[in-house]
């Protein structure tokens, strides 16, 4: 049986969603953040080289890393329907969200949240020189990137209620998480498509048992 190896207020919320939207058992295991840094306990890293939520166990096999996470569950589920069929329209959206939540999103995300924490974190004299540098950087760098993809984002939820299509899909559960942070971080108001899908997706009964499990979801804002 899989066990989800769940790090509080991480990227590991997704897998719990995702076994609940197909039903599966599992064992859950908690984890809690430490140190003023907010950072995954010893016991944490020692899952797997690379020290990172999620993490699942599965008898001898242990792995990490989102998308790979997917689509090992996926596969031990192949009645499922949270990956469309190769070959239709669907699965090109499904490809592309899935890959772009983790591999352009998700970094431009955690670069918010350091610049936020050069800011919040470093001695107070410095700080108004650390300020004017990492203001730059977000003007020219990170805000143009996180504009543009938003906006793609919000164009395409104006196109289908989910990011593939009229279906849920494990793209839409990848792309959860983060929304959910960039709301904190970042704000929504300006994407009503976004608002929506995140109504959406708070609505599930798949999501809200997962949320129970988790228990208290305070995504790190800095």
């Amino acid at each position: 049986m899989i066990t989800v190896h769940h790090l509080e207020n991480s990227q590991s919320i997704r897998i719990l969603w995702l076994l609940e939207e197909l039903g599966a058992e599992y064992k859950l295991q908690h984890y809690k953040r430490v140190g003023v840094n907010t950072l995954a306990p010893e016991e944490y890293k020692k899952l797997h080289p690379i020290g990172t939520s999620p993490t699942i166990t599965d008898g001898d096999m242990v792995l990490a890393e989102t998308n790979a996470i997917v689509d090992y569950i996926l596969d031990k589920h192949p009645e499922q329907s949270l990956r469309p069929l190769p070959g239709s329209e669907e699965r090109t959206r499904y490809l592309f969200w899935l890959h772009a939540t983790q591999g352009s999103l998700m970094p431009l995300l955690i670069e918010s949240l350091i610049f936020k924490r050069m800011i919040s974190k470093v001695p107070f004299f410095i700080r108004p020189v650390t300020k004017l540098v990492v203001g730059k950087v977000r003007e020219t760098y990170l805000n143009p990137r996180l504009n543009r993809l938003f906006g793609y984002i919000e164009a395409e939820l104006g196109k289908s209620t989910w990011l593939a299509g009229e279906k849920l899909t494990a793209a839409d559960i990848v792309m959860g998480y983060c929304l959910e942070v960039a709301e904190i971080r970042i704000g929504a108001d300006d994407y009503p498509n976004i608002k929506g899908f995140l109504k959406r997706m708070r609505d599930r009964p798949a999501y809200k048992a997962a949320m129970e499990k988790n228990g208290e979801f305070k995504p790190l804002a800095d």
